[in-house]
């Protein structure tokens, strides 16, 4: 399953990129998150910082496993906070 969404918010975070990790790490399915010809594993931390999330940014977050749907929303809630 997957959404796509716009990202807003990420500057009302402390540390966006660790909490954005913490968040998809609560979950066993696999999320991508993908934006042009980019796809990064939520999950690494070193992936999500390399792939330059910032707000104004359309991405698709793309989700697999036993809770993709609490995943996804919970995924998607945060980067539209």
């Amino acid at each position: 399953m997957d959404k796509t969404v716009l990202v807003s918010g990420m500057g009302e975070y402390k540390n966006p990129i660790s909490q954005l990790v913490q968040t998809a790490c609560k979950y066993d399915s696999h999320i991508n998150i993908e934006s042009g010809n980019k796809s990064i594993n939520a999950k690494s931390l070193l992936g999500v910082m390399a792939f330059g999330l910032k707000d104004g940014m359309e991405v698709n977050i793309k989700v697999e496993g036993n809770d993709a749907d609490d995943a996804l929303n919970a995924i998607a809630d945060f980067l539209t906070a």
